[in-house]
């Protein structure tokens, strides 16, 4: 079983070597993407036990200071464009016997859960190449990999940048990162037959947060639920998979909605591929279960959910030989 082909242009490159780099390195004016050091972590159990991966793409909260200087927006503004703590309310799946990769850089400074040159070209000083798709839904809204907004369309940078800038970012800290991601899900298939991709976000209690990624019912005086579970209209992981957790988040005493508002984005688009033993759902958690929206800090109750996120991976786990059979078994067996 192969993994999903690289969502890489023909032209897009590959990272450089270090040396290269220095002797080719544009000037940098809106943050240093080495100024992440680990620009993401992948937290391993002593032993997998389950084939099932969990990755947090928008927790992290570095923000270089020469970032915040290239923009407009103050450090609380930028951080409401986090899923900040989700990786803290999935740290207990280690121990459980599954991988969580998170990321240490900001969502508002590049987005992994985008293709890798999905940009909008009015941030940019200069042309950009044939390559980047500049017509997507969410390059329109604002939201590519290099966002041009955050939540409320309030725009990032005081000035354009460079395409050089987004290059570099994409290229040190976007490929890394899902080669890290591949890596973990080839490692589990090799293991296990399959794996399954747990995408884990937050979404604020009101309103739109990501109308590319968004149900277009939703409306921004909306009270979301619990939970949204999103397998792509049940196209990226089994449906037994989405039932599971439907049930087990209900029986929590959670409220769980399939889809709307959110039925996943790029990584459970692409990583989905349910009948080559791979599948993927993301999974949105109601910011005001656990935090303060507005001061983005911790309430007390984190406790009880990240227990209750660790309770959902047990389930799952148990669940996952009932019904995800490797491709090569079912093969042999017809």
């Amino acid at each position: 079983m192969d993994l999903p082909p690289k969502k890489t242009p023909q032209n897009g490159g590959t990272p450089q070597s270090p040396s290269s780099r220095r002797s080719s390195r544009p000037r940098i004016l809106a943050g240093d993407p080495t100024d992440f050091s680990p620009p993401f972590q992948i937290q391993r159990p002593k032993r997998q036990l389950m084939p099932f991966v969990f990755n947090s793409p928008h927790s992290g909260r570095h923000y270089p200071a020469s970032f915040l200087k290239a923009s407009n927006l103050d450090p609380i503004s930028l951080r409401r464009s986090e899923d900040s703590f989700v990786e803290e309310l999935f740290a207990g799946v280690v121990e459980l016997g599954a991988p969580l990769l998170h990321a240490n850089f900001p969502r508002a400074f590049l987005d992994v859960n985008r293709e890798p040159y999905e940009l909008d070209p009015a941030m940019f000083s200069d042309m950009l190449p044939p390559h980047v798709n500049t017509r997507s839904v969410r390059v329109a809204s604002g939201l590519g990999t290099i966002p041009r907004v955050v939540t409320d369309s309030t725009e990032i940078y005081r000035n354009q940048i460079t395409y050089a800038e987004a290059d570099l970012r994409i290229k040190h800290l976007y490929l890394p990162f899902h080669e890290a991601l591949r890596s973990l899900l080839q490692e589990t298939m090799t293991t296990f037959g399959c794996a399954v991709l747990i995408d884990c976000h937050s979404m604020p209690s009101l309103g739109l947060e990501d109308p590319a990624d968004n149900n277009q019912n939703d409306s921004s005086n909306d009270i979301r639920p619990d939970i949204v579970l999103g397998d792509r209209y049940a196209t990226s992981c089994s449906p037994e998979l989405t039932d599971i957790a439907e049930r087990t988040l209900q029986g929590l005493g959670y409220s769980v909605s399939r889809n709307n508002p959110y039925a996943g984005g790029f990584n459970t688009e692409h990583y989905g591929r349910p009948a080559q033993g791979l599948h993927a759902m993301q999974i949105e958690i109601n910011r005001a279960l656990y935090m303060d929206e507005k001061r983005i800090s911790r309430l007390r109750r984190l406790k009880r959910v990240k227990k209750d996120m660790s309770q959902l991976a047990h389930q799952l786990g148990a669940a996952a030989p009932n019904f995800l059979i490797p491709p090569r078994q079912s093969d042999a067996a017809s």
